[in-house]
């Protein structure tokens, strides 16, 4: 008997080793960490998890962050020498706290058990006993 691949999970998990990976460089990883965070959000609306619109908020600030720190490094960068201020740089600050969100998230779903779960596991206690 086959044995049907889950695609759903398999993106999911592509899409966290993605936004792990992606952290390591800020520049160049955030192209990484995108794809990442667009892959957990669409295996999260395949499957109508209950976190997917706080990943799809994550998701949407992480993009904007992203497009404004690749916009500002195509125009010399802010701050020092340049013509934009510091003050420049807050229109990068969802990039960072995207993510943190996502990861918070994360973090949550693996050690909180939902009420599928817990019943699984009690039923798979009373089939050994």
């Amino acid at each position: 008997m086959k044995k049907k691949t889950n695609w759903k999970r398999i993106l999911y998990i592509i899409g966290v080793v993605a936004l792990i990976v992606g952290v390591l460089d800020p520049l160049e990883g955030s192209v990484m960490l995108t794809a990442g965070s667009i892959l957990i959000v669409i295996s999260t609306f395949l499957i109508h998890d209950r976190h997917r619109k706080i990943f799809l908020a994550s998701t949407i600030m992480i993009v904007t962050g992203v497009f404004f720190l690749f916009y500002f490094s195509s125009l010399g960068g802010f701050g020092g020498t340049s013509t934009l201020s510091w003050w420049w740089g807050t229109l990068i600050l969802p990039y960072p706290i995207g993510w943190l969100m996502s990861v918070v998230i994360l973090l949550v779903r693996a050690f909180t058990k939902t009420k599928s779960n817990a019943t699984i596991e009690k039923e798979n206690l009373k089939n050994k006993v």
